[in-house]
């Protein structure tokens, strides 16, 4: 698949219909569109599992929309996928036949296997290359709900089960009333479906819990606005914004912010699968992903020219996207990074320290001046801005913000990053490394670091030895040193930072 290649992907959910055009960038995805409309036709199924008129109709008029959109589309570049709602109905084929004359392209009816795999495709996609990462991955649809247990990017156990926020709330929560005894039947309920199918996981570690599309991404966006963690859902969370649901009585008294009003009328049934899923897997937190099925669609798409997507460190891509698109000294980036790998294993010469903390902290080196193409004044608050809200696929939220972290604090007082440092001392050990980086190439030339030695210490100090000839030789540096020095004993925490003079002869300890 070439550069420049746009790909479609057009997902006929049972609340929402959505079409996503990526690019091929760089060797990644890169969204440059996306369309989303609530037809609700999920809710037009009847008892005789017949799609209405009405819900056919509104499907016609959203699909007729996005057939515009996509007039100029080859049909390799266009995958349009039906899942629940148009499964269970028995006048499928009415709707297909029109729809696909108004999208201009085919409508292919995926069963839920293949669903739950091209969900976990693209989950995984957009998480750090990690072939021994033990993943558990769940969506909650309108009508369907997939949980997919897996290693890496390969998926070993996946169940569609046949219910979903939309058809939850249309039986538990028909009439818009929000009671405890409701809630109480609908996960005793889900529960139910949950149990006949939890034995098959069993093998399966899930130490990586992963949540996808809307109801995962409406619940995260409600717990961070009441003070939780962002991207992140946790059982507590999900437990409190339930009890808040039953003191509201109806869906009509709602007033959660970042709650979008197409949300309200199925959020009860969303929150009670959501709840039961925690509950019989034993999950206490779940990170959200950005990609689901429509990402999953496009790289069977791309997959179709390049066997070889699957293994591609998504990450390592959009920092390479990054630094081409705010072009900066590229080769000062790349010296930071490696002057601040080399302070690392110095200080690490047991390798005890994990592998993913020394990328990050070799990817900050890179990224460190990103900020310098907006303004070269506060550069550094620029770049955190960039990596904080631009488009960084393949990167956990956590990892994003420490990223940020580490280019905000690579200068200046470290004081505006003190509730990280006293936090996490990973975080602190790569700044230290970063902002030595950072000094002792201030003159944009390669250090002299075989005339200088680090050793972390037991009580958390690390120890700099340098030369004396290195000293009368380079006396700015030096002097930065020294300051480096001052500033982290500043911070009141276990890490400090010694310097050392010794000859050239003697031995570094």
């Amino acid at each position: 698949m070439k550069d420049g290649e746009r790909l479609a992907a057009v997902d006929l959910g049972s609340n929402s219909f959505r079409l996503e055009i990526s690019i091929m960038h760089n060797g990644h995805l890169q969204r440059v569109e996306y369309l989303k409309e609530t037809v609700r036709q999920g809710g037009g199924l009847d008892a005789d599992s017949h799609l209405s008129e009405e819900a056919m109709e509104r499907g016609w008029q959203c699909l007729a929309r996005f057939g515009e959109r996509l007039r100029d589309f080859r049909p390799a570049q266009v995958s349009a996928l039906a899942t629940q709602t148009l499964r269970e109905a028995r006048n499928r084929q009415t709707f297909i036949d029109k729809g696909q004359q108004l999208l201009g392209h085919p409508i292919e009816v995926i069963s839920g296997q293949e669903e739950a795999r091209l969900i976990y495709q693209g989950v995984t996609y957009l998480l750090p290359l990690n072939v021994q990462e033990q993943r558990l991955v769940i969506d909650i649809g309108g009508r369907s709900t997939e949980i997919i247990a897996g290693t890496g990017q390969m998926s070993l156990e996946a169940v569609s089960l046949p219910f979903g926020s939309v058809s939850w709330s249309q039986r538990f929560f028909g009439e818009g009333k929000l009671t405890a005894k409701t809630f109480t039947k609908a996960e005793v309920a889900a529960n139910a479906i949950i149990e006949e199918h939890l034995g098959r996981f069993d093998p399966y570690p899930r130490n990586h819990v992963y949540g996808a599309s809307g109801t995962m991404g409406a619940v995260a966006q409600v717990l961070s606005q009441l003070g939780g963690e962002k991207q992140v859902i946790t059982r507590e969370g999900v437990e409190r914004l339930k009890a808040m649901l039953i003191e509201a009585q109806h869906v009509d008294n709602l007033n959660f912010e970042g709650l979008r009003e197409d949300r309200k009328p199925v959020i009860g049934g969303g929150i009670t699968i959501l709840l039961s899923l925690m509950h019989m897997f034993q999950i206490e937190r779940m990170h959200i992903s950005e990609g689901a099925l429509r990402q999953g669609a496009l790289l069977d798409l791309i997959q179709r020219d390049d066997h070889d997507a699957k293994r591609r460190d998504i990450r390592q891509n959009s920092v390479a996207s990054l630094i081409q698109r705010f072009g900066y000294d590229r080769e000062q980036g790349d010296r930071i990074a490696n002057v601040a790998k080399a302070i690392w294993d110095a200080l690490n010469p047991q390798h005890q320290w994990s592998e993913d903390d020394l990328q990050v902290l070799r990817w900050a080196g890179q990224l460190h001046e990103i900020g310098v193409s907006i303004a070269y004044e506060r550069f550094h608050h620029h770049g955190a801005y960039i990596l904080h809200y631009g488009d960084c696929p393949g990167f956990l939220p956590s990892e994003r913000e420490r990223l940020a972290h580490l280019i905000m604090g690579h200068r200046g007082k470290l004081k505006k990053v003190a509730n990280a440092l006293h936090a996490d001392p990973v975080y602190a050990r790569q700044l230290l490394c970063l902002r030595l980086a950072v000094l002792l190439c201030n003159a944009r030339k390669d250090p002299q670091l075989e005339a200088l030695g680090w050793k972390f210490q037991k009580d958390g100090t690390v120890t700099s030895s340098v030369e004396e000839q290195w000293v009368s030789q380079h006396p700015q540096s030096f002097y930065l040193l020294q300051e480096e020095a001052l500033a982290w004993e500043k911070m009141s925490i276990p890490l400090r930072l010694t310097i050392k003079k010794f000859l050239k002869r003697e031995t570094i300890s």
